[in-house]
This record gives C-alpha cells, structure tokens and sequence, in this order.
C-alpha cells in the first residue's frame, strides 16, 4: 500500500500523546477514524485529533472501506477478538501490549495473521527508540564483554486511595490478563527477548500480599535466554511511598550497563576505565519510531521489530512466571 490510513479501536489515554498524534506524524500516515463505545467521547477525541470519522461501533470502523489499517487500543481482553475480525477483513493490525490475555489468544491471533497473510504488529515501542538502541549497541560492541547476567529490579509504591472505590481495569485479571506486572514488566521482558533472543527455563512466584485488588501484587522471576544469558527479576507493587525503584542492570565479564525502562534517564556504561553517561531524552511521541518501521513494513520498504511472534513469547513466559497464581497455589498473605 501507498499511503496506510488507520483507524483506531479505543481512543483512550494511551492514544493521546504517545500514538495517536503519531499516525499523523509518520511518513505516509493517516488517521482518518477512530471508535470508542462512548459516541460522545469518540466524537470529541476526532474533533481534537482533526480525525475525519469517528464510530461508536467496531464494526463500522473495520468495515471502513477508507481504512485500511486497524490499531487496537482497547483493554487486552478485546485485544484477540478486534485483531481477529479485522486480519478476517483484509486489513493489518496493530495492537497494544501486552499483545492478549494470555499466550493461547496470542497464539490464535498469529494463527489468523498467516491465514489471511495480514500483517501483525505489537506496541513494544520500546525496541525503537534510542535509549534502548544504545543499549543495544553496547552489546554488539562488546563493551562490558560477555554478558552473563541480566537483573530487573522493579518497585512501585501502594497507595490505597487508588484502589478504594473503582479498580482501574489493569489489576482485574479478566481484563488485564493480570495485575500491574502484565501492564509494565511486559516491556521488560521484550525488549530483553530483543537484546538477547527468547527466553526459556522459566520460573517465577506470583504472590498477593495486600489484598487490595484480585490480581498478583508481587511477582519473583528466573530464567535462561537461550544465548546463555541468565535472567532475574523483582516486581513489587505494594512498596513505600520512599521506595519507588524501576532498575535494568546487565552484568558483562569486563563491567555492568544500568537503565531504567520508564523514566529516561541516562544509561550508565561502567567498566574498569570508568563511568559514562549516554543521555536519553524522552520524544514527544514514544511509539511514533516503531510506527514509522510498521508503516515502512506495510509500503514494502523495511521490516518492524515487533511482530506477533516476538511479541507472543513474551506473553508466554508472564504466563509462566504467575502459574501458580492463578492455578490457585500462590501463598497469600492479605
């Protein structure tokens, strides 16, 4: 295709900054219609966005002969169901992360993608922008030699106003899949899926410690890459207001690289010459470089890094690493 013309199934927050505006931006790119269930807030999100159409029905949207791409940007549990019906009409799909509820639903959906032959990409935007791409470098390069352990350190602190009267959609597990664990450690895991190829031999404890919400609030993971890098990770949603960590360490045979995955801050090479800095700004719209690859991908001029395979192994192993959750074994102390 010449020009993708997209339209969006759930125009909320995330929609906003970080990628609706985006799809305007990209080089031949459009928005030309975006549906919410609200009609009311559908019409108000294209008249603020300058979107010709707007919907209240997915249906209409899909159907959309002047729509030829279709974002997905509702809660997961409607993720497999709108990128199902639209692949089935002929049309690529772009969803948010995590991909779907759950690795069986992933699997269904790239099932469909090689049935119809349309295109399935994921938002792990993280895998284009710079910040990360540095870090990626700094391996290529050897700069911390052989890499054998990576180290994910992840706390958040609990305040129970939040959870007080509506629980937002991201910890009621039948629509997130999971708790908080599933919305941010799945932007972890990829992009270490994408520096170090996938991840196998997992293990991992899921726990709910407060009892605030009926999701995992604390999740406890290893695992093997299958380059031979060894992985371990923390996730803690339940900590104090003065205990707020969000940590990536990479431990090489000659020195160690730290980031952090949400807050742009600098990355920090150390090795026995020294320490450096490498920045890392925060773009005005973070999805917008890994939309230009699926744009690219879609005219025929380039391939994206984030597609339904790849994007469908990291599903896998969250599933892995809250199994006993949610098969009923997790300890629970609320």
């Amino acid at each position: 295709m010449e020009e993708v013309r997209w339209g969006i199934i759930g125009c909320g927050k995330v929609t906003e900054v970080k990628s609706g505006p985006a799809l305007q931006k990209v080089e031949h790119s459009k928005l030309v219609a975006v549906m919410r269930r609200s009609a009311e807030k559908a019409e108000d999100y294209a008249k603020r966005h300058n979107v010709p159409k707007w919907y209240s029905d997915a249906d209409k949207l899909i159907n959309d002969p002047e729509v030829n791409a279709v974002y997905v940007a509702t809660p997961p549990e409607t993720h497999a169901k709108y990128a199902i019906q639209a692949m089935k009409a002929g049309k690529p799909v772009y969803v948010e992360k995590p991909m779907a509820l759950n690795f069986q639903e992933c699997e269904k959906m790239n099932r469909v993608s090689k049935e119809t032959g349309m295109p399935l990409f994921v938002a792990y935007y993280r895998r284009r922008l710079p910040g990360f791409l540095k870090v990626k470098e700094l391996l290529e390069a050897k700069a911390i030699g052989v890499v054998r352990l990576v180290n994910i350190r992840f706390y958040r602190p609990f305040y129970e106003d939040e959870y007080k009267d509506v629980l937002p959609w991201r910890v009621i597990p039948e629509m997130a899949g999971g708790g908080l664990f599933f919305d941010l450690a799945a932007h972890q895991l990829d992009i270490l899926d994408n520096w170090f190829g996938p991840i196998r031999d997992v293990r991992g404890q899921a726990f709910n410690q407060v009892g605030a919400y009926p999701a995992e609030d604390m999740v406890l993971g290893n695992w093997l890459h299958e380059s031979g890098v060894a992985g371990s990770g923390t996730w803690c949603f339940t900590t104090s207001g003065q205990k707020n960590l969000d940590e990536i360490e990479i431990i090489g045979s000659t020195g160690n690289i730290r980031l952090s995955t949400f807050e742009f801050t600098p990355v920090i090479l150390e090795t026995a010459s020294g320490k450096q800095e490498f920045p890392f700004p925060a773009p005005e719209h973070v999805q917008q470089n890994l939309l230009q690859t699926i744009v690219d991908e879609l005219r025929g001029r380039g391939k994206s890094p984030s597609n339904g395979e790849s994007a469908a192994r990291t599903s896998r192993v969250m599933d892995e690493m809250v199994s006993n959750f949610y098969s009923g074994k997790s300890p629970s102390n609320p």
